[in-house]
């Protein structure tokens, strides 16, 4: 498992580099719906850059069960390889 804070901050700079804003911050209840950038086009971009970024193949089943950025986070520090 790897450390949440660490995932955290990683996922922070993805998220920042999909939506291009270097302002951006992201917290454990954000969803799609915090973000007014954050739509369907985008959460594919930003599912390719996690999967890049952290080493991991998601499956739909996984990405749809995604409640939120916690949620991610979660996942992230259960399965990230790198």
């Amino acid at each position: 498992m790897a450390d949440r804070a660490e995932i955290g901050k990683r996922l922070l700079l993805v998220f920042r580099d999909v939506f291009d804003d270097d302002s951006l911050e992201i917290f454990d209840a954000m969803t799609a719906e915090d973000l007014d950038e954050w739509d369907s086009v985008s959460h594919i971009s930003l599912v390719l850059a996690v999967e890049r970024e952290f080493g991991v193949s998601l499956n739909a089943t996984e990405i749809g069960a995604l409640a939120n950025v916690g949620a991610m986070t979660d996942l992230l520090s259960d399965r990230a390889t790198r």
